[in-house]
């Protein structure tokens, strides 16, 4: 019976649900996400958006197993059934830059119920550039600048740029095999940074990219008719050099160069609260236990780069509201005749 039941639930099953609460109560939109932790991003984008007449509840897509991922979402029984009470919050991964080269992709770009993050993944926006420093704030404690985040990843974005778009290109014509994102990710990682003089990371990453779009060149001579092409409609959807870290796969900015620089910076910032303390302690006792309050008041990296709203000032984020704020105005109004819906170009 309850298996029936899912395989029946659709948009107008909810619909159908809210009008039993009455005509004045509000109406309920359920929103399917990938993963436990998208849960979070997407209550915290949406939540803005309710008002007295509606209101969403975030949850993933399967109450009868622990299945989750893009794929779950997208591909399982739920397929077409999406509508202005069932809607789908994914993350963009490439599908966005391909503009329906896919079939995953036309589903994401094209479905007016299916909303994506623009940036490759939650990952990405999380470690929004202007946001850093607050992060650096949350984990430990001390407001003190000791490095130019938005100015570092700036400068990272456009050393990597013309490399990130031919991943993209590749996976756009079917040469990921080739050179992967994870050959990518090889290419940029940044395994030691100096943060005293980061231009000189900079400059080792910049020889790096060079050296690897020349053998590209010659392993994909094809590119020199469509790669120039691919790169203005990238440039058309919103991407620029400087925020091209926000387009890449958002594990490995996360986890391979953003959490590692900001734990560098933390690590700083407590050893000098750290002296502080002991140079400002009258006696050992005090000494002891205010460096016991402060270890403890402090907070992992990690644990505030995904935790912290600061990405609620991306432009991306609020272009993903205004998405949903369009759906709903279009979707929800009186006026509305029950019209399918056309996702909007931008």
């Amino acid at each position: 019976m309850a298996r029936r039941l899912a395989q029946n639930l659709d948009s107008n099953y909810i619909e159908a649900m809210n009008r039993l609460a009455g005509r004045n109560a509000r109406q309920k939109i359920v929103a399917y996400v990938e993963s436990f932790d998208d849960v979070f991003f997407w209550s915290n984008l949406l939540r803005p958006l309710e008002t007295e007449r509606y209101y969403f509840e975030v949850m993933l897509p399967s109450r009868s197993s622990l299945q989750k991922g893009k794929r779950c979402v997208l591909g399982n029984q739920l397929g077409q059934r999406w509508g202005k009470y069932m809607i789908a919050c994914v993350d963009a991964d490439y599908d966005y830059l391909l503009q329906g080269a896919t079939p995953t992709s036309r589903l994401v770009t094209q479905n007016p119920y299916v909303f994506h993050t623009y940036a490759y993944s939650i990952e990405s926006l999380q470690c929004y550039a202007p946001a850093l420093q607050t992060v650096c704030v949350m984990a430990s404690l001390n407001d003190r600048r000791l490095f130019d985040f938005e100015d570092f990843l700036r400068q990272f974005s456009v050393t990597v740029w013309p490399l990130f778009a031919w991943n993209a290109w590749a996976y756009r014509y079917d040469r990921h095999q080739a050179f992967s994102m994870q050959d990518f990710f090889r290419t940029i990682e940044i395994t030691k940074l100096d943060y005293y003089h980061p231009e000189k990371t900079l400059s080792a990453l910049r020889h790096r990219v060079n050296a690897k779009i020349a053998r590209l060149h010659r392993q994909f001579p094809e590119g020199k008719r469509t790669y120039k092409p691919f790169c203005q409609q990238l440039l058309s959807l919103g991407l620029t050099p400087e925020t091209t870290y926000l387009y890449m796969r958002g594990h490995d900015l996360f986890d391979g160069i953003v959490a590692p620089m900001l734990q560098g910076v933390v690590d700083a910032l407590r050893r000098e609260r750290e002296r502080e303390i002991r140079n400002l302690a009258v006696h050992a006792t005090q000494k002891q236990n205010e460096l016991s309050s402060y270890q403890h008041s402090t907070a992992a990296v990690a644990e505030m780069l995904r935790k912290h709203t600061g990405y609620a000032q991306c432009e991306l984020f609020l272009r993903v509201q205004a998405d949903v704020r369009r759906m709903l105005e279009e979707s929800h109004s009186p006026q509305n005749v029950s019209a399918p819906l056309s996702k909007s170009s931008s």
